[in-house]
Protein backbone atom coordinates (compact mmCIF):
# COMPACT_ATOMS: atom_id res chain seq x y z
CA UNK A 1 0.00 0.00 0.00
CA UNK A 2 2.29 2.74 -1.23
CA UNK A 3 -0.24 4.96 -2.90
CA UNK A 4 -2.21 7.65 -0.83
CA UNK A 5 -4.45 10.28 -1.92
CA UNK A 6 -4.93 12.40 0.49
CA UNK A 7 -7.59 15.29 -0.14
CA UNK A 8 -7.89 18.21 2.09
CA UNK A 9 -4.82 20.15 2.67
CA UNK A 10 -5.63 22.55 5.81
CA UNK A 11 -4.16 22.86 9.11
CA UNK A 12 -3.71 19.34 9.64
CA UNK A 13 -3.47 17.56 6.20
CA UNK A 14 -0.60 18.86 5.10
CA UNK A 15 1.74 17.96 7.55
CA UNK A 16 0.36 14.91 7.47
CA UNK A 17 0.45 14.39 3.55
CA UNK A 18 4.22 15.75 4.38
CA UNK A 19 4.65 13.08 6.55
CA UNK A 20 3.94 10.78 4.17
CA UNK A 21 5.84 11.77 1.24
CA UNK A 22 9.18 11.68 3.52
CA UNK A 23 8.30 7.63 4.58
CA UNK A 24 8.53 6.76 1.33
CA UNK A 25 4.72 6.78 -0.05
CA UNK A 26 3.54 8.02 -3.30
CA UNK A 27 1.21 10.71 -2.38
CA UNK A 28 -1.12 12.55 -4.54
CA UNK A 29 -2.71 15.40 -3.05
CA UNK A 30 -5.98 17.44 -3.49
CA UNK A 31 -7.04 20.71 -1.92
CA UNK A 32 -10.50 23.20 -3.16
CA UNK A 33 -7.80 25.83 -3.27
CA UNK A 34 -4.95 24.58 -5.11
CA UNK A 35 -2.46 26.89 -4.08
CA UNK A 36 -2.01 25.22 -0.94
CA UNK A 37 -0.13 22.18 -2.72
CA UNK A 38 2.65 23.67 -3.84
CA UNK A 39 4.89 23.01 -1.02
CA UNK A 40 3.71 19.38 -1.75
CA UNK A 41 4.88 19.50 -4.69
CA UNK A 42 8.15 20.64 -4.06
CA UNK A 43 8.84 17.62 -1.73
CA UNK A 44 7.70 15.22 -4.52
CA UNK A 45 3.46 15.06 -4.24
CA UNK A 46 1.72 14.80 -7.84
CA UNK A 47 -1.81 17.13 -7.82
CA UNK A 48 -4.96 16.65 -8.87
CA UNK A 49 -7.14 18.88 -9.91
CA UNK A 50 -10.14 16.87 -8.62
CA UNK A 51 -11.14 14.40 -5.44
CA UNK A 52 -11.89 12.00 -8.31
CA UNK A 53 -8.61 12.29 -10.12
CA UNK A 54 -6.79 12.13 -6.82
CA UNK A 55 -8.19 8.71 -5.88
CA UNK A 56 -8.03 7.08 -9.24
CA UNK A 57 -4.89 5.17 -8.85
CA UNK A 58 -4.69 5.26 -5.13
CA UNK A 59 -4.48 2.12 -2.74
CA UNK A 60 -5.43 4.46 0.32
CA UNK A 61 -7.75 7.91 0.12
CA UNK A 62 -7.47 9.94 3.29
CA UNK A 63 -10.04 12.71 3.72
CA UNK A 64 -8.99 15.41 6.22
CA UNK A 65 -11.70 18.66 5.86
CA UNK A 66 -13.53 20.99 8.07
CA UNK A 67 -16.86 19.61 8.44
CA UNK A 68 -20.06 17.72 6.96
CA UNK A 69 -20.74 20.25 4.28
CA UNK A 70 -17.02 19.79 2.91
CA UNK A 71 -16.86 16.07 3.49
CA UNK A 72 -20.03 15.97 1.45
CA UNK A 73 -18.43 17.87 -1.39
CA UNK A 74 -15.42 16.05 -1.10
CA UNK A 75 -17.15 12.90 -1.73
CA UNK A 76 -20.71 13.37 -3.44
CA UNK A 77 -19.82 16.75 -5.76
CA UNK A 78 -18.66 17.64 -8.85
CA UNK A 79 -15.90 14.89 -9.80
CA UNK A 80 -16.17 13.69 -6.28
CA UNK A 81 -14.31 10.62 -4.64
CA UNK A 82 -17.21 8.37 -4.67
CA UNK A 83 -17.60 8.36 -8.22
CA UNK A 84 -13.98 6.73 -8.54
CA UNK A 85 -14.01 4.42 -5.12
CA UNK A 86 -13.22 0.78 -6.79
CA UNK A 87 -13.11 -2.36 -4.91
CA UNK A 88 -10.12 -3.24 -2.77
CA UNK A 89 -9.41 0.63 -1.98
CA UNK A 90 -9.38 1.70 1.56
CA UNK A 91 -10.70 5.34 2.49
CA UNK A 92 -9.96 6.70 5.51
CA UNK A 93 -11.88 9.72 6.98
CA UNK A 94 -9.80 11.65 9.81
CA UNK A 95 -12.03 14.70 9.27
CA UNK A 96 -14.37 15.47 12.80
CA UNK A 97 -17.88 15.00 11.45
CA UNK A 98 -21.56 13.66 12.06
CA UNK A 99 -21.73 10.01 13.09
CA UNK A 100 -25.40 9.98 10.39
CA UNK A 101 -22.41 11.03 7.77
CA UNK A 102 -20.36 8.41 8.56
CA UNK A 103 -22.56 5.75 8.41
CA UNK A 104 -23.85 6.73 5.18
CA UNK A 105 -19.69 7.40 3.75
CA UNK A 106 -19.26 3.96 5.06
CA UNK A 107 -22.57 2.19 3.55
CA UNK A 108 -21.89 4.05 0.25
CA UNK A 109 -18.23 2.98 -0.15
CA UNK A 110 -19.39 -0.63 1.21
CA UNK A 111 -21.63 -0.94 -1.94
CA UNK A 112 -18.42 -0.27 -4.15
CA UNK A 113 -16.46 -2.93 -2.83
CA UNK A 114 -13.99 -0.48 -0.78
CA UNK A 115 -13.26 -0.30 2.97
CA UNK A 116 -13.89 2.57 5.14
CA UNK A 117 -12.15 3.64 8.55
CA UNK A 118 -13.91 7.15 10.40
CA UNK A 119 -10.66 7.86 11.96
CA UNK A 120 -10.37 11.02 13.63
CA UNK A 121 -7.50 12.47 15.48
CA UNK A 122 -6.26 14.39 17.94
CA UNK A 123 -2.96 15.96 18.75
CA UNK A 124 -3.82 19.16 16.48
CA UNK A 125 -1.10 20.83 14.29
CA UNK A 126 2.21 19.77 16.57
CA UNK A 127 1.01 16.55 16.25
CA UNK A 128 0.43 16.43 12.72
CA UNK A 129 3.96 17.72 11.95
CA UNK A 130 5.95 15.93 14.09
CA UNK A 131 3.90 12.87 12.76
CA UNK A 132 2.60 11.85 16.72
CA UNK A 133 -1.01 11.85 16.35
CA UNK A 134 -3.24 9.37 18.33
CA UNK A 135 -5.96 7.90 15.69
CA UNK A 136 -9.18 6.81 17.07
CA UNK A 137 -10.47 4.68 14.44
CA UNK A 138 -14.07 2.96 13.74
CA UNK A 139 -14.90 -0.08 11.44
CA UNK A 140 -13.69 -3.50 10.49
CA UNK A 141 -10.69 -4.61 12.54
CA UNK A 142 -9.36 -6.17 8.71
CA UNK A 143 -9.88 -2.91 7.24
CA UNK A 144 -7.78 -1.19 9.86
CA UNK A 145 -5.18 -4.04 9.72
CA UNK A 146 -4.89 -3.33 6.42
CA UNK A 147 -4.73 0.70 6.93
CA UNK A 148 -1.81 0.04 9.54
CA UNK A 149 1.48 1.08 7.51
CA UNK A 150 -0.21 4.60 6.52
CA UNK A 151 -1.73 5.44 10.23
CA UNK A 152 1.48 4.29 11.65
CA UNK A 153 3.42 7.01 9.49
CA UNK A 154 1.10 10.08 10.92
CA UNK A 155 1.00 8.44 14.76
CA UNK A 156 2.45 7.21 17.78
CA UNK A 157 -1.11 5.61 18.66
CA UNK A 158 -4.02 3.62 17.10
CA UNK A 159 -7.01 2.81 18.43
CA UNK A 160 -9.80 0.50 17.46
CA UNK A 161 -12.81 1.53 18.94
CA UNK A 162 -15.34 -0.50 17.16
CA UNK A 163 -17.56 -0.46 14.70
CA UNK A 164 -18.72 2.23 11.57
CA UNK A 165 -19.29 5.33 13.39
CA UNK A 166 -17.12 4.16 16.78
CA UNK A 167 -14.16 6.93 15.63
CA UNK A 168 -16.98 9.50 15.12
CA UNK A 169 -18.10 9.33 18.63
CA UNK A 170 -15.43 8.83 20.63
CA UNK A 171 -14.14 12.09 18.98
CA UNK A 172 -17.24 13.86 19.77
CA UNK A 173 -16.80 12.78 23.31
CA UNK A 174 -12.83 13.72 23.66
CA UNK A 175 -13.23 17.06 21.70
CA UNK A 176 -16.05 17.85 24.57
CA UNK A 177 -13.57 17.17 27.16
CA UNK A 178 -11.22 19.33 25.83
CA UNK A 179 -13.75 22.24 24.96
CA UNK A 180 -14.72 21.89 28.81
CA UNK A 181 -11.19 21.62 30.07
CA UNK A 182 -10.12 24.85 28.19
CA UNK A 183 -13.09 26.93 29.71
CA UNK A 184 -12.55 25.77 32.95
CA UNK A 185 -8.18 26.92 32.47
CA UNK A 186 -10.06 30.09 31.29
CA UNK A 187 -11.94 30.63 34.15
CA UNK A 188 -9.20 29.89 36.73
CA UNK A 189 -6.79 32.08 35.16
CA UNK A 190 -9.50 35.13 35.36
CA UNK A 191 -9.79 33.81 38.96
CA UNK A 192 -6.43 34.86 40.18
CA UNK A 193 -5.66 37.66 37.49
CA UNK A 194 -8.49 39.54 38.82
CA UNK A 195 -7.79 38.86 42.40
CA UNK A 196 -3.78 40.25 41.71
CA UNK A 197 -2.30 36.71 42.18
CA UNK A 198 0.91 36.09 39.44
CA UNK A 199 -0.76 33.70 36.72
CA UNK A 200 2.74 32.15 35.74
CA UNK A 201 2.77 30.90 39.34
CA UNK A 202 -0.72 29.53 39.27
CA UNK A 203 -0.28 28.01 36.53
CA UNK A 204 2.72 26.10 37.68
CA UNK A 205 0.62 24.87 40.70
CA UNK A 206 -2.17 23.57 38.43
CA UNK A 207 0.18 21.24 36.07
CA UNK A 208 1.55 19.82 39.45
CA UNK A 209 -1.59 20.06 41.01
CA UNK A 210 -5.06 17.53 40.46
CA UNK A 211 -6.75 20.47 38.30
CA UNK A 212 -3.58 19.66 35.63
CA UNK A 213 -4.52 18.79 32.34
CA UNK A 214 -3.47 19.11 28.48
CA UNK A 215 -5.28 22.39 28.37
CA UNK A 216 -3.12 23.46 31.08
CA UNK A 217 0.47 21.91 29.77
CA UNK A 218 -0.51 23.01 26.16
CA UNK A 219 -2.57 26.23 26.31
CA UNK A 220 -1.20 28.06 29.54
CA UNK A 221 1.61 29.56 28.75
CA UNK A 222 0.14 30.42 25.31
CA UNK A 223 -2.88 32.32 27.35
CA UNK A 224 -0.28 34.14 29.55
CA UNK A 225 1.74 35.04 26.77
CA UNK A 226 -1.18 36.21 24.67
CA UNK A 227 0.26 34.04 21.69
CA UNK A 228 -3.22 32.66 19.55
CA UNK A 229 -1.48 31.88 16.64
CA UNK A 230 -4.06 28.66 15.83
CA UNK A 231 -3.16 25.02 16.58
CA UNK A 232 -6.98 24.07 16.49
CA UNK A 233 -9.28 26.81 16.23
CA UNK A 234 -11.97 27.82 17.84
CA UNK A 235 -14.57 27.31 15.18
CA UNK A 236 -13.92 24.38 14.78
CA UNK A 237 -14.51 23.75 18.41
CA UNK A 238 -17.40 25.49 18.64
CA UNK A 239 -18.43 23.26 15.60
CA UNK A 240 -17.62 20.38 17.32
CA UNK A 241 -19.36 21.38 20.48
CA UNK A 242 -22.21 21.15 18.02
CA UNK A 243 -21.66 18.23 16.74
CA UNK A 244 -21.61 16.76 19.90
CA UNK A 245 -24.67 18.31 21.07
CA UNK A 246 -26.89 17.23 18.46
CA UNK A 247 -25.16 13.65 18.95
CA UNK A 248 -26.92 14.09 23.26
CA UNK A 249 -29.75 15.12 21.79
CA UNK A 250 -30.78 12.33 19.66
CA UNK A 251 -29.72 9.99 22.47
CA UNK A 252 -32.03 11.99 24.90
CA UNK A 253 -28.84 12.95 27.61
CA UNK A 254 -28.33 16.02 29.18
CA UNK A 255 -24.96 17.61 28.84
CA UNK A 256 -24.78 20.58 31.45
CA UNK A 257 -21.41 21.05 30.81
CA UNK A 258 -20.98 20.44 27.14
CA UNK A 259 -23.89 23.21 26.98
CA UNK A 260 -21.63 25.82 29.03
CA UNK A 261 -18.67 25.47 26.82
CA UNK A 262 -20.62 25.13 23.61
CA UNK A 263 -22.22 28.76 25.11
CA UNK A 264 -19.01 30.26 25.88
CA UNK A 265 -17.23 29.15 22.54
CA UNK A 266 -20.38 30.39 20.56
CA UNK A 267 -19.47 34.23 22.83
CA UNK A 268 -15.92 33.80 21.32
CA UNK A 269 -17.20 32.88 18.02
CA UNK A 270 -19.56 35.68 18.34
CA UNK A 271 -16.91 38.68 19.41
CA UNK A 272 -14.51 37.53 16.30
CA UNK A 273 -12.31 34.87 17.25
CA UNK A 274 -12.72 31.79 15.50
CA UNK A 275 -9.68 31.90 13.53
CA UNK A 276 -7.58 32.08 16.75
CA UNK A 277 -6.80 29.33 18.37
CA UNK A 278 -8.91 27.65 20.67
CA UNK A 279 -7.56 28.63 23.38
CA UNK A 280 -8.53 32.40 22.91
CA UNK A 281 -11.76 32.01 24.61
CA UNK A 282 -10.07 33.03 27.16
CA UNK A 283 -10.17 36.91 25.23
CA UNK A 284 -14.13 36.40 26.67
CA UNK A 285 -12.82 36.66 30.58
CA UNK A 286 -10.22 39.17 29.82
CA UNK A 287 -13.09 41.42 28.58
CA UNK A 288 -15.19 40.31 31.92
CA UNK A 289 -12.29 41.27 34.77
CA UNK A 290 -10.96 43.94 32.40
CA UNK A 291 -7.54 43.08 31.89
CA UNK A 292 -5.45 40.80 30.06
CA UNK A 293 -4.36 37.28 31.99
CA UNK A 294 -0.72 37.64 31.70
CA UNK A 295 0.56 40.53 29.61
CA UNK A 296 0.54 44.40 30.61
CA UNK A 297 -2.41 45.51 32.58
Amino acid sequence: MKNVAVLGLGTMGAPMAANLIRKGFNVTVYNRTPEKAAPLQELGAKTAATPQEAAGYADAVITMVSDDRSIEAIYYGTDGLMASIREGQIIIDCSTISPVLVKRLAADCRQRGAQFLDAPVTGSKPAAVDGTLVFMAGGEAEALQAAMPVLEALGRKIVHMGPTGSGSITKLAHNTIVGINNAALAEGFSIVAKAGVNPSAFLDVVKNGSAGSKAAELKGEKIIAGDFDNQFSLQLMLKDLKLASVLMEDMQSPSPMLDAAKNLFQMGQTAGFGEEDLCSVVKMYEQWIGHAIGRDK
